[in-house]
């Protein structure tokens, strides 16, 4: 081979090495740093780059795209000095590429340790109830904590996420107990509520029931009452209007007399004391044989006898009261006499209202009442 051959070929490989050596080409989403002889001279940009042969090298190669970092269980203490093992998930993002690879030696570490600690402190001064129950406060405090010790080196830390607390297996057996004991209670006291709920209920409508029944039958005695205030008042104004006779108030008198002993719980029946003038207005009236077996009433047309001396009729006492003779007739027959001659006279009675009717249909000028031919 020619001798000047030889350094022709050498030249061009070193110049082909060279030209090689000077071009970096960067992928999207990655920086590279750049030393100069052993000093950091600037970060790589995605595309063609061109660096300074021999004097330029690539320090570290950074991925700036945000990425996950899932730590191991770390034991941490609660306030109740009981032992609980968290896992975190970090989700962070590199900002400034110089600054990751110069200001800490090993970002992930350092994020992991920082993560640990401030855990503690914030669970630290919690129970494990609030531990449990206070999740996105714990992550707010994390990521408040991280960012501010992370952003000097270059990196943001966009989210912090508990994945899990493992309390001890005795705490997880009592906390499901408390569990069942809380369900339990709830479930009785809903129980108990809704007994009361109809109980009150239940009272409330049968006291609207009571309150309607009691209205009802106030109404209905009012109505009664007042219907039979009308029938007196009706009757009252009806006798007055048209003059009754006392003989016809007398018969009416012992006509109600029997209905006094007509209930079966009457066990002695007083007889009054106007029985025997009531008995004698009617005798009076309808004649002698009507009156037969009564004290007091006469055998004649007249109706009663002369009284002797001293202005006392026979079977009157001193007082006015009348008086059964002795060895006559007892007072139950008397009251059968009278009911008797009821019975007669309640025939006249209604052969004068007949009489009665018939004269007002011819217009009238004065009703004349018939008296009962007396028995001869």
């Amino acid at each position: 081979m020619d001798p000047v051959v030889i350094p022709i070929l050498v030249a061009a490989l070193v110049v082909v090495f060279l030209v090689v050596s000077s071009v970096r080409v960067v992928p999207q989403a990655r920086r590279y740093n750049i030393e100069r002889f052993g000093r950091y001279r600037r970060t790589l940009q995605p595309g063609l780059n061109f660096v300074v042969p021999v004097a330029d090298r690539i320090n570290t190669k950074l991925d700036v795209r945000e990425q996950v970092y899932s730590s191991d269980p770390k034991p941490v203490i609660t306030e109740d000095n009981l032992v609980v093992n968290i896992d975190t998930v970090l989700y962070y993002q590199i900002t400034d590429p110089r600054a990751a690879a110069y200001e800490v030696s090993d970002y992930l570490q350092a994020i992991d340790q920082l993560t640990v600690t401030t855990l503690r402190n914030v669970i630290g001064g919690m129970d494990l109830e609030e531990t449990l129950t206070s999740r996105e406060e714990i992550n707010a405090r994390l990521r408040t904590v991280l960012d501010d010790a992370t952003g000097k080196w270059g990196i943001r830390v966009n989210r912090v996420e508990i994945k899990a607390i493992d309390p001890p297996h005795s705490i997880k057996e009592a906390m499901e107990k408390q569990m069942r004991a809380e369900r339990d209670k709830r479930a009785a006291i809903l129980h108990a509520e809704g007994e009361r709920q109809a109980k009150i209920l239940t009272a409330e409508g049968t006291k609207q029931s009571d309150i309607l029944e009691a209205q009802g039958t106030q109404q209905a005695m009012i109505l009664r009452a007042d219907g039979e205030a009308q029938s007196v008042e009706r009757v009252f104004q009806a006798v007055h209007r048209n003059n009754a006779d006392p003989k016809i108030l007398a018969y009416k008198y012992l006509e109600t007399l029997p209905h006094l002993a007509n209930s079966d719980n009457n066990t002695f029946w007083v007889i009054p004391g106007e029985l025997t003038e009531a008995v004698r207005t009617v005798t009076t009236a309808f004649g002698d044989k009507s009156a037969a077996g009564v004290p007091g009433a006469g055998a004649g047309a007249g109706g009663a006898e002369a009284a002797p001396e001293g202005g006392e009729t026979p079977g009157e006492s001193g007082n006015g009261t009348p008086e059964l003779e002795a060895g006559g007739p007892s007072a139950l027959d008397a009251v059968a006499a009278a009911v008797e001659a009821a019975k007669e006279a309640d025939a006249a009675v209604s052969e004068a209202k007949a009489e009665a009717e018939a004269a007002s249909s011819t217009q009238a000028p004065k009703l004349n009442r018939k008296k009962p031919a007396d028995d001869e």
